[in-house]
């Protein structure tokens, strides 16, 4: 026989483990809270503004096969700034204990469809080590672009500067907690679900007509050992009350 569930089971099932429920949720977002705040290093973030242009001649700026020119550089300037051509004077001005693939994992590049100017994003621990970098490699790019390709069509617009990169933008407490409420929340209820799919015992009388598809005629209650001791009582009051009434009517007698 298949079976169903309603509403009204679903909210009685909640409601009989909502302790569980709660301590699960508190639990995970306190866990969340220790790792978000004692285990994960803050992030801070630095970025700088890269235009390409064909020249130094503002017209050129505007004509339809400069510009064309100029997004497709992008592509292409946007790989080679990841070079370690680029990276490597980088890491030697500044005396950074790491090598060229390290500091490449540490930048973004982010380019915008059809324009000619893309971000360099660099992320570390530091944010003035954030902004030194960024600005290093933008340069290091920019002197790069000259020697290699022999133009000058680089032009940093707007560099990093520390304030801009005070706050941290990871790990992001807020989001991290919500999440973890989220997932704690779906955890408990599932784990609640499944311990009442997986209880077996027999509680109450819909039980048993559910079990054996059969009408409830009678309930037994449960006798307690408190009420088992009352009834005794009751009774040994009963029967010495019958013995001195049986006593009363044979004194009556004589």
């Amino acid at each position: 026989m298949e079976e169903t569930i309603s509403l009204k089971e679903i909210a009685q099932i909640l409601k009989k483990r909502m302790a569980l429920i709660l301590v699960i949720t508190m639990l995970a977002i306190a866990a969340s809270a220790v790792v978000t705040y004692f285990f994960i290093t803050p992030k801070y973030d630095a970025s700088t503004q890269i235009l390409v242009n064909q020249s130094n001649d503002t017209n050129s700026l505007y004509t339809t096969n400069a510009v064309q020119t100029n997004v497709q550089l992008v592509n292409t300037y946007s790989v080679i700034i990841d070079n370690p051509s680029v990276l490597n004077p980088v890491i030697q001005a500044l005396d950074l204990k790491m090598n060229a693939s390290q500091l490449k994992s540490m930048l973004t590049v982010a380019t915008e469809q059809n324009s000619q100017v893309f971000t360099l994003t660099a992320e570390t621990a530091n944010a003035a080590e954030s902004a030194r970098i960024v600005n290093a490699v933008a340069a290091s790019f920019k002197n790069r672009v000259q020697k290699a390709m022999n133009v000058d069509n680089v032009t940093i617009l707007s560099p990093a500067n520390v304030s801009a990169a005070s706050a941290p933008v990871k790990p992001k407490p807020l989001m991290n907690l919500a999440i973890a409420a989220v997932v704690g929340l779906m955890a408990s209820v599932g784990l609640a679900f499944l311990l009442d799919y997986l209880d077996n015992t027999i509680k109450t009388e819909e039980d048993v007509a559910q079990l054996l598809e059969l009408p409830v005629l009678g309930v037994v209650t449960e006798i307690t050992s408190r009420d088992d001791k009352r009834n005794k009582a009751n009774a040994r009051h009963s029967e010495s009350s019958h013995r001195v009434g049986g006593r009363h009517d044979v004194s009556a007698k004589l």
